[in-house]
């Protein structure tokens, strides 16, 4: 019985061999000039450039993206960087691939023809015509055209942005914005939601969206709108402030723009959303005008950014961490902000546990903090020095010396040194870490 197994074990193991031998000799090669002649790969969207030379859309765009003008095999300057789709190649590669199926070989789909720089243009005359007609309706829907080829692909969104799509839409927006706001509303919601595929913006739909009109409006969707459009608001608000702070001394004056903030951060929608009502809110904390600072930051203060922006900084990711402490940071270059920040039990445990726990920057904006808290300290009172010595200060910026940090970190490091050694053999240090009285947990 045993020596029975044994010989149909030898037999199927021989057959197995014997079929492994055929399929070798049938080996499929795929036809050269179905090939990419970068890639050597099957072509899945062959394009013919001026020279008659066929590549794989894919690797042609790349070489074309890294500031390659002349055709790989001929080395021709091309005349025309739009390369054509060739359908005949296309056709015998399906062919090919639908033949051999039973090789493995998958049929590749049909590519969609990507935009054209040509039709791109087309479309943004008709939405520049359209909004100096004010009308709303043909321009909604042209924009949303736009929105669609961008989502498309990658290729799309870098041929929409490189037409000077957000110009035109943000003219497009200025226009509508002056107008009554029920009516135009479907149109500059659309306009919105399409600026944010196309980000960074350039300077000219910079001065677009910062202007008067365009602003108030921005601010009147923060105030009334729904989730989705203030997300799509307050990443607008962002580029436009990051890119010219002198919008954020306008934004500071419009009625209702801090509170609508201040409620983005309270509410959150999104990471997105906080992160960007975050950075808007430095520029505006960070405006250069003292007067206009101190109004601002006192108007946060009485809204009580200061205990949100510590509640935050408890437990939060790195980003928020990072942009919180830098409006702290605003906040306390001003006396009301320091006054807010003295009372709060949390200031002084929650910024000196990030220096060297988060990033180089949170590091950075911490030591500040510390600093203009400590520096600014009335002499007779000196309990932002006890407490920052209570909760392990002294030891942090030691170790942050020998870490080592930036020139102006360094200076305020050691600068804070002194002031706390002065009053260190006076107090018994306790681990940065106990924490007993306070209610939120580290």
């Amino acid at each position: 019985m045993i020596s029975s197994w044994r010989r149909r074990r030898a037999a199927r193991r021989a057959a197995k061999e014997l079929h492994a031998e055929e399929g070798g000799d049938m080996e499929l090669t795929t036809p050269n000039h179905f090939r990419c002649p970068i890639s050597l790969d099957l072509m899945k969207d062959p394009v013919t450039l001026s020279t008659g030379i066929t590549y794989d859309r894919d690797s042609i765009d790349k070489w074309i993206e890294t500031g390659n003008l002349t055709c790989p095999i001929t080395n021709q300057v091309l005349t025309s960087l739009e390369p054509i789709p060739n359908h005949t190649i296309r056709k015998m590669i399906q062919d090919w691939c639908v033949d051999n199926r039973s090789h493995g070989i998958e049929r590749i789909p049909t590519p969609r023809i990507p935009v054209s720089s040509t039709q791109v243009l087309e479309i943004l005359s008709r939405i520049t015509a359209a909004s100096k007609r004010e009308d709303q309706i043909g321009c909604r829907n042209l924009v949303a055209k736009i929105k669609a080829m961008a989502k498309e692909s990658e290729r799309n969104k870098r041929c929409i942005v490189s037409n000077g799509t957000d110009s035109v839409l943000s003219a497009a927006f200025e226009v509508f914005s002056k107008t009554c706001l029920d009516d135009n509303i479907s149109v500059l919601e659309e306009i919105l939601s399409t600026l944010t595929l196309l980000f960074p913006l350039n300077r000219e739909a910079v001065s677009y969206l910062g202007s008067n009109s365009s602003l108030r409006c921005m601010v009147w969707f923060l105030k009334s709108g729904d989730l989705s459009k203030k997300r799509n608001v307050v990443l607008v608000l962002k580029d436009v402030v990051s890119s010219d702070q002198r919008k954020a001394n306008v934004l500071s004056e419009i009625e209702g723009a801090m509170e609508a903030l201040f409620k983005l951060i309270k509410e959150p929608i999104c990471p997105a959303s906080t992160k960007a009502s975050l950075m808007v809110i430095y520029q505006m904390v960070m405006i250069t005008s003292s007067a206009t600072n101190e109004r601002t930051v006192t108007k946060f203060v009485e809204m009580g950014l200061v205990s949100l922006l510590l509640e935050i900084l408890v437990d939060s990711e790195r980003s928020i961490c990072e942009k919180s402490l830098g409006v702290l940071d605003g906040i306390c270059s001003t006396e009301n902000g320091r006054a807010k920040a003295y009372n709060n039990a949390l200031t002084m445990p929650v910024v000196v546990k990030k220096i060297l726990r988060i990033s180089d920057l949170a590091t950075e904006f911490s030591v500040s903090i510390l600093w203009k808290l400590c520096k600014n300290e009335k002499r007779e009172e000196k309990r932002a020095l006890v407490e920052a010595l209570q909760v392990g200060a002294f030891q942090k910026l030691l170790l942050l010396l020998q870490v080592g940090c930036v020139g102006k970190t360094k200076e305020k490091a050691t600068e804070l040194l002194k002031l706390l050694n002065l009053n260190k053999n006076r107090l018994e240090c306790i681990d940065s870490m106990d924490f007993k009285n306070l209610k939120r947990p580290f």
